[in-house]
């Protein structure tokens, strides 16, 4: 499967099933699907974002090797909301090594705070940064500041994730 062609031919379900199906635990397949990802154009790099997420919510192992660039390519600027939405999205699936805890903290912390970031970014954000908690509880009453400051103007969606986290927040043990 040539992966540049398959994700330009349509944007749809079916294809990232496809691109998923293909790569499936293939490191080398998953290394390709990297590659077309940070490499673009623009809508090359939208659309493979989408399988890119779900090959590491099935396969976390698979991102390792590329996780450096992968947490890299989100500083550049001006990238679109579907790059940030799937890379932030397939974070959440993985335990991030604590060498780059800092990078995505620092990442989706501007992410969850920004109120002009698409939601969805967001909240994978908000879930990103609960799961580094865990392992950085200094950070855990900054994440709750931001969450509760943005309650009264947020979204359902926001609303709803940030109620399993706040509760999930409260259950950690303290520090």
């Amino acid at each position: 499967m040539n992966i540049v062609e398959e994700v330009l031919r349509e944007h749809s379900k079916a294809m990232c099933d496809r691109v998923v199906s293909y790569v499936g635990r293939n490191p080398k397949r998953f290394e390709q699907l990297v590659a077309v990802f940070l490499k673009g154009p623009y809508r090359v790099t939208q659309r493979a974002g989408w399988p890119l997420s779900y090959c590491v919510e099935h396969n976390p192992d698979l991102i390792s090797p590329h996780l450096k660039k992968i947490i890299k390519n989100l500083e550049t600027p001006g990238l679109h909301d579907s790059v940030k939405r799937n890379t932030v999205r397939l974070l959440q699936f993985i335990d991030i090594p604590k060498s780059l805890q800092g990078a995505v903290a620092s990442a989706c912390f501007d992410f969850l705070a920004n109120p002009k970031e698409p939601v969805a970014v967001r909240v994978f954000s908000m879930s990103v940064l609960a799961n580094i908690t865990r392992k950085q509880p200094a950070l855990r009453n900054e994440l709750r500041i931001i969450i509760e400051d943005q309650l009264p103007y947020a979204t359902a969606g926001f609303m709803s994730r940030a109620r399993v986290v706040l509760k999930e927040l409260k259950k950690l043990p303290r520090v």
